[in-house]
Protein backbone atom coordinates (compact mmCIF):
# COMPACT_ATOMS: atom_id res chain seq x y z
CA UNK A 1 0.00 0.00 0.00
CA UNK A 2 1.26 3.63 -0.99
CA UNK A 3 1.75 6.24 1.73
CA UNK A 4 -0.22 9.30 1.22
CA UNK A 5 2.87 11.24 1.59
CA UNK A 6 4.17 8.91 -1.81
CA UNK A 7 1.15 9.73 -3.29
CA UNK A 8 1.47 13.19 -3.20
CA UNK A 9 4.81 13.43 -4.19
CA UNK A 10 3.92 11.43 -7.17
CA UNK A 11 1.17 13.74 -8.21
CA UNK A 12 3.53 16.80 -7.50
CA UNK A 13 5.94 15.02 -10.11
CA UNK A 14 3.21 14.40 -12.34
CA UNK A 15 2.18 18.20 -12.62
CA UNK A 16 5.51 19.40 -12.35
CA UNK A 17 6.12 17.73 -15.51
CA UNK A 18 2.95 18.31 -17.82
CA UNK A 19 3.69 21.74 -17.30
CA UNK A 20 7.46 21.66 -17.71
CA UNK A 21 6.19 19.67 -21.24
CA UNK A 22 3.36 22.09 -22.13
CA UNK A 23 6.21 25.44 -21.81
CA UNK A 24 8.27 23.55 -23.97
CA UNK A 25 5.55 22.79 -26.55
CA UNK A 26 4.54 26.55 -26.10
CA UNK A 27 8.47 27.62 -26.86
CA UNK A 28 8.96 25.87 -29.93
CA UNK A 29 5.72 26.32 -31.55
CA UNK A 30 5.52 29.91 -30.76
CA UNK A 31 8.51 31.31 -30.22
CA UNK A 32 11.10 29.52 -32.39
CA UNK A 33 8.70 29.02 -35.25
CA UNK A 34 7.26 32.37 -35.58
CA UNK A 35 10.64 33.80 -35.09
CA UNK A 36 12.13 32.10 -37.95
CA UNK A 37 8.88 32.51 -40.02
CA UNK A 38 10.15 34.62 -43.30
CA UNK A 39 11.26 33.99 -46.23
CA UNK A 40 12.15 35.49 -50.40
CA UNK A 41 12.09 34.26 -53.81
CA UNK A 42 13.70 36.17 -56.66
CA UNK A 43 13.35 35.19 -59.96
CA UNK A 44 14.95 36.55 -63.15
CA UNK A 45 15.84 35.81 -66.83
CA UNK A 46 16.70 32.67 -68.35
CA UNK A 47 15.31 30.56 -65.58
CA UNK A 48 17.44 32.69 -63.09
CA UNK A 49 16.38 32.19 -59.44
CA UNK A 50 17.54 32.31 -55.76
CA UNK A 51 15.42 30.92 -52.76
CA UNK A 52 15.98 31.77 -48.90
CA UNK A 53 13.47 30.04 -46.25
CA UNK A 54 13.11 30.30 -42.71
CA UNK A 55 14.80 33.94 -42.06
CA UNK A 56 14.49 35.48 -39.01
CA UNK A 57 13.29 38.83 -41.59
CA UNK A 58 12.03 39.64 -44.40
CA UNK A 59 14.71 41.72 -45.12
CA UNK A 60 17.51 39.20 -44.47
CA UNK A 61 15.31 36.45 -46.61
CA UNK A 62 15.15 39.30 -49.17
CA UNK A 63 18.70 40.03 -49.76
CA UNK A 64 19.54 36.25 -49.12
CA UNK A 65 17.35 35.20 -52.26
CA UNK A 66 18.95 38.29 -54.52
CA UNK A 67 22.41 37.27 -53.94
CA UNK A 68 21.79 33.81 -55.17
CA UNK A 69 19.89 35.00 -58.41
CA UNK A 70 22.25 36.19 -61.47
CA UNK A 71 21.06 39.06 -63.64
CA UNK A 72 18.10 41.35 -63.41
CA UNK A 73 16.29 39.34 -60.59
CA UNK A 74 12.92 40.71 -58.89
CA UNK A 75 12.10 39.13 -55.27
CA UNK A 76 8.96 38.29 -53.67
CA UNK A 77 8.74 37.49 -50.25
CA UNK A 78 6.86 34.57 -48.43
CA UNK A 79 5.58 34.68 -44.64
CA UNK A 80 4.54 31.17 -43.43
CA UNK A 81 3.60 30.44 -47.03
CA UNK A 82 5.40 28.46 -50.26
CA UNK A 83 6.71 30.10 -53.66
CA UNK A 84 6.97 27.94 -57.01
CA UNK A 85 8.11 29.33 -60.38
CA UNK A 86 7.40 27.77 -63.54
CA UNK A 87 9.27 28.55 -67.10
CA UNK A 88 8.60 27.40 -70.62
CA UNK A 89 10.80 24.85 -71.40
CA UNK A 90 10.38 25.69 -75.15
CA UNK A 91 12.13 28.82 -74.48
CA UNK A 92 13.82 29.60 -71.29
CA UNK A 93 14.11 32.89 -71.85
CA UNK A 94 11.52 33.64 -72.74
CA UNK A 95 7.48 33.22 -70.83
CA UNK A 96 7.74 32.84 -66.96
CA UNK A 97 5.27 32.62 -63.93
CA UNK A 98 5.73 32.94 -59.69
CA UNK A 99 3.33 32.58 -57.01
CA UNK A 100 3.23 32.91 -53.35
CA UNK A 101 0.30 31.20 -51.81
CA UNK A 102 -0.26 29.59 -48.22
CA UNK A 103 0.28 25.73 -49.12
CA UNK A 104 2.71 24.25 -51.72
CA UNK A 105 -0.03 22.63 -54.30
CA UNK A 106 -1.81 26.08 -55.06
CA UNK A 107 1.70 28.00 -55.52
CA UNK A 108 2.98 25.44 -58.32
CA UNK A 109 -0.43 25.42 -60.08
CA UNK A 110 -0.76 29.60 -59.68
CA UNK A 111 3.25 29.80 -61.34
CA UNK A 112 2.37 27.68 -64.02
CA UNK A 113 -1.09 28.96 -64.80
CA UNK A 114 0.84 32.30 -64.81
CA UNK A 115 3.54 30.92 -67.29
CA UNK A 116 0.75 29.47 -69.71
CA UNK A 117 -1.18 33.25 -69.67
CA UNK A 118 1.83 35.02 -70.46
CA UNK A 119 2.38 33.08 -73.66
CA UNK A 120 4.32 29.69 -72.67
CA UNK A 121 4.33 26.54 -74.59
CA UNK A 122 5.99 23.79 -71.98
CA UNK A 123 5.80 25.77 -68.65
CA UNK A 124 7.32 23.33 -65.83
CA UNK A 125 7.94 24.20 -62.12
CA UNK A 126 11.71 25.11 -62.43
CA UNK A 127 12.10 25.94 -58.36
CA UNK A 128 9.75 26.17 -55.16
CA UNK A 129 10.51 26.46 -51.88
CA UNK A 130 8.14 26.68 -48.39
CA UNK A 131 9.25 28.72 -44.85
CA UNK A 132 8.28 27.41 -41.84
CA UNK A 133 4.33 26.75 -41.31
CA UNK A 134 3.87 26.97 -45.19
Amino acid sequence: MVSTATAQRRALFILALTVLLGASRFITENVITKSWAAGAFAVGKCGAYGQAYDYPAEAAARAAALKQCRGECTAVTMKRACAAFAVDMANPCGAHGYAVKPKISSSLNAATRKCYEYGGKECVIRAWACDAKG
